[in-house]
């Protein structure tokens, strides 16, 4: 079982070091939230990750372009792979997302794992002047351009939303054939999005028990598919976790990787994923 961690309620002043510190103690991948900015009518938009659809976050809370941040701690750290959780790409051209990426994957010499989503916050989108309605399609569009620049040596592209001709994209990202893209989501359109379009699928946080579902229909479309279930990677938030001997369990619903969260606050966090590794087996080895 692969183990990851959020920065997710952190303060940013201290992700570098907490980074830093996963990576000296073997954490296999580090996941940065991520949005572009956040609205006044934030209330109006129903979270999908609360059962009240209440919004876990602050108007005033900072916010940072996901991709250069890790650009930054990927030149302080080694072997720990680098993620988005997740990155609103189809809030931006795809050219500009695949830069962003590409970018990240080159510094990191290879660490970059792009999560993607569609987003759930319509005011998000409106500030752009998008419409909120089309950002699955938007999103769609956006990741096969992006694979394509990510791996063609000159990309013609006329589609529903962007049209260019004759792009070049240099340098290719360091992964073959690109940086892993995993969708998260947990609509049936997401799910449908991560088979068709993704290396993989994230969730927002679960249990062992409410993942269930999910997971169901996750292997009904792989099956439905005919994609190759050992070359899907299936990631976890699973952030309230009762001990080790849980690890079994998710490994036996086939999952390849939990995100966890071991500390409530900024305060006294590196000892808490200090102690979490200790129990959890976590190493460098």
């Amino acid at each position: 079982m692969r183990i990851g961690v959020t920065l997710g309620l952190l303060h940013p002043g201290m992700w570098r070091d907490f980074a830093v510190e996963a990576d000296r103690i073997g954490f296999e991948s580090l996941w940065v939230p991520e949005h572009l900015v956040f609205t006044s009518d934030i209330g109006q938009s129903r979270y999908p990750g609360s059962a009240d659809g209440t919004p876990p976050v602050s108007l005033d809370a900072h916010l940072f372009d996901a991709p250069a941040f890790l650009s930054s701690i990927a030149e302080a750290t080694e072997r720990i792979r680098l993620g988005t959780y997740v990155y609103l790409f189809g809030l931006r051209h795809p050219i500009i997302g695949a830069r962003a990426f590409g970018t990240l994957d080159v510094l990191s010499g290879g660490r970059a794992i792009a999560g993607v989503g569609a987003g759930w916050l319509a005011g998000e989108y409106e500030a752009l002047g998008l419409d909120f309605r089309t950002r699955g399609r938007r999103l769609d569009e956006s990741l096969r351009v992006a694979k394509r620049l990510w791996t063609e040596p000159e990309v013609d592209h006329s589609g529903e939303f962007y049209s260019f001709r004759g792009v070049h994209f240099e340098p290719k990202p360091v992964q073959r054939p690109h940086p892993p893209l995993v969708a998260g989501g947990e609509s049936m359109a997401a799910l449908r999005r991560a088979v068709r379009l993704c290396d993989g699928w994230v969730s927002m946080p679960h249990t062992l028990e409410s993942v269930k579902p999910q997971l169901d229909r996750l292997t009904q479309l792989l099956d439905e598919s005919g994609r190759d279930r050992a070359a899907f990677e299936i990631t976890v938030s699973a952030f309230e976790t009762r001990g080790p001997e849980e690890l079994a369990e998710w490994e036996a619903l086939g999952v390849d990787r939990l995100i966890v969260r071991p500390y409530r606050r900024t305060t006294g966090a590196i000892d808490a994923l200090r102690t979490f590794a200790e129990q959890y087996g976590v190493n460098r080895d």
